[in-house]
């Protein structure tokens, strides 16, 4: 632990999903909505993440177990208004 530590090793990790998530966020803030654009220029692997996010949720509700849509990511999502619809 300590050579890691001299080494600046990061013990708090954000996940992807996480720093999408927090984007995600910034977006709402800024825009007032949820619906990013599936190609976002200022920010592509936000609009990128943002279908994943829908394909997860559909492979969820199919009893798909390999799916990264978990009760608690769909609680996030639907608290900052994300629709799950591509529009």
């Amino acid at each position: 632990i300590e050579l890691l530590n001299k080494v600046g090793f990061e013990w708090n990790q954000q996940t992807t999903w996480d720093r999408r998530y927090k984007e995600l966020v910034s977006f709402v803030e800024k825009f007032g909505h949820a619906r990013v654009p599936k190609k976002f220029p200022q920010n592509v692997s936000l609009g990128n993440w943002v279908n994943y996010q829908r394909r997860h949720l559909k492979n969820h509700f199919i009893g798909d177990a390999l799916s990264k849509m978990k009760k608690d990511r769909i609680e996030l999502l639907n608290k900052v208004g994300f629709e799950w619809n591509q529009q």
